[in-house]
């Protein structure tokens, strides 16, 4: 239940957050904005980090394979990403196809076994659901 409830919370909050990005960069730039959000961010989670966990900075050079250390790097993308999907298209419509390539991609890496990640079967059933939101989005573009 609490894996549903986070991952509604989740949803919400990258909703509200692409808004927030998108009319902040209409007020100042690309950049800056994308700037302010990854240094807010930063230090909201070292502010955590002090308060709760601790673990020691060097177990970070301990993580295998390296290339998960890119996951900073992609997390620049994807809020820039997503204030150009957000102004081109409306909050709407950028979140829904955000949600499906969300959706595509960890299938694929859940049936590939990439990443780590323990491969999965071939189910029609996830192929269907996610026709389905295709087709969803087709009809709300209408």
């Amino acid at each position: 239940m609490w894996g549903i409830l986070t991952a509604i919370v989740s949803g919400a909050l990258m909703s509200v957050q692409g808004v927030f990005n998108t009319e902040m960069t209409k007020q100042t730039s690309l950049w800056l904005s994308s700037a302010f959000v990854q240094l807010t961010a930063l230090l909201v989670c070292f502010a955590a980090w002090l308060f709760t966990d601790r673990t020691h900075v060097l177990s970070l050079a301990e993580v295998e394979p390296k290339y998960m250390l890119l996951s900073g790097v992609i997390g620049a993308f994807i809020t820039i990403t997503v204030v150009k999907a957000m102004s081109a298209l409306g909050p709407a419509r950028a979140a829904m196809l955000i949600v499906i390539a969300q959706m595509i991609v960890a299938y694929v890496i859940e049936r590939m076994g990439l990443f780590g990640v323990e491969q999965q079967p071939l189910e029609g059933r996830k192929i269907i659901g996610m026709a389905v939101a295709i087709v969803g989005i087709i009809l709300f573009k209408w």
